[in-house]
C-alpha cells in the first residue's frame, strides 16, 4: 500500500472494482486502532472481517477476508526484531486455507545489519510455514526477484538487495516447504513485474521488478485457475509503487486473462545498454 491512508480512495475503489474474497495489504503505515477508524466501517460495509498487525509510521499487514478468518497470528514465531519485533506479518485461516501477509524487510545493504536481518527472518518464515497445514498462501511483498527474468535488466541491480544469491537461496529454502510461484509457473516465459520505482518514469517504461509474489501449496496450486498482476492499479493519480498480485481459485471470473492487466504502456525488450537504477544516479 504505501500508506494505506494516502491511498484510502484506491483502495476502496479496487475493491469495489475486483471484489475479492481474500485480500492480503502490505505497508500499510498505521497502528491497528488508527486502521480500523479510518476503515473498519468501510470494510464492514463491503463484508469484510479484518486481522491487523499494525504500528505507527512504518510497515503493517492485514488481511481482509469475506470467507472466514480464524486462527489469527501475528508475527512470525522464532523471527528476530530490529531490535524489536516489526509488524510484518499476519496469518489466518480463510476458507479452509492457511493465508500468510507479509512484508519481508528490505535488506537496505548487501552485508549490513539489516541484510542479516532479513535472511535470519526468513529462515524464521520457512520454519512456520513448513510446519503448517497442508493447504496454504504465502504472499506479499517479499522484497526478492527469484530470477533474473524478474528484473527489467540484471547489470542494473548489481550490488544491491533483492537480487543476490543468499537472498535467492533463502526464497528458494521456502518453496522448498512445498510452495509454488504460481504466477511464474502460470507464465513461465512472460515478463512480468508488480513494482516500478516512483522515479525517472519507471512504470511509464516499464523498468520494473516482481518481488511481490503469491507462494501456494500442492492442494491450493493446484485449483488456480488465473494468476496475473493487476497493472491498471498502478496507473493513475496516487497509485502506490506495487500492482496488486491476484490469483483466482477454482473460477475464474475475469478468465485466463494473461500475466498482467492491461499490459505495459511502453514494453521494453532486450536493452543494448544498461539502465541505471534512479537511486543509482
Amino acid at each position: 500500500m504505501n500508506s494505506v491512508k494516502q491511498r484510502m480512495p484506491r483502495l476502496l475503489g479496487w475493491l469495489d472494482e475486483r471484489e475479492p474474497d481474500v485480500v492480503c495489504l502490505q505497508e500499510t503505515k498505521l497502528a491497528d486502532d488508527a486502521f480500523t477508524a479510518l476503515l473498519g466501517q468501510e470494510l464492514a460495509g463491503r463484508g469484510y472481517e479484518v486481522a491487523l498487525y499494525g504500528e505507527v509510521q512504518w510497515n503493517g499487514v492485514a488481511l481482509l477476508s469475506k470467507v472466514g478468518l480464524e486462527d489469527v497470528v501475528t508475527g512470525v514465531a522464532g523471527a528476530p526484531g530490529f531490535p524489536n519485533p516489526e509488524a510484518r506479518a499476519v496469518a489466518a485461516t480463510c476458507g479452509g486455507i492457511r493465508i500468510h501477509s507479509l512484508y519481508v524487510p528490505n535488506g537496505r545493504v548487501p552485508d549490513s545489519d539489516h541484510y542479516v536481518y532479513k535472511l535470519a527472518w526468513l529462515k524464521a518464515l520457512r520454519d512456520v510455514v513448513s510446519a503448517g497445514p497442508a493447504e496454504q498462501i504465502v504472499c506479499g511483498d517479499m522484497n526478492i526477484a527469484p530470477t533474473d527474468a524478474d528484473v527489467f535488466d540484471p547489470a542494473a541491480y548489481v550490488g544491491s538487495t533483492h537480487v543476490t544469491a543468499p537472498e535467492r537461496e533463502a526464497l528458494a529454502e521456502l518453496l522448498a516447504t512445498g510452495l509454488h510461484d504460481v504466477v511464474r509457473d502460470r507464465w513461465p516465459t512472460e515478463r512480468i513485474f508488480s513494482y516500478w520505482d516512483y522515479r525517472a518514469g519507471m512504470f511509464h517504461q516499464d523498468l520494473g521488478m516482481r518481488i511481490d509474489l503469491m507462494l501456494a501449496s500442492d492442494p491450493v496450486a493446484e485449483r488456480v485457475k488465473a494468476a496475473w498482476i493487476d497493472r491498471k492499479a498502478r496507473k493513475g493519480t496516487g497509485p502506490s509503487d506495487h500492482a496488486p498480485v491476484i490469483i483466482d481459485l477454482d473460477v475464474a471470473p475475469d478468465g485466463d486473462i494473461g500475466p498482467v492487466v492491461p499490459p505495459p504502456s511502453n514494453p521494453r525488450g532486450a536493452r543494448k545498454r544498461t539502465t541505471k537504477l534512479p537511486q543509482n544516479r
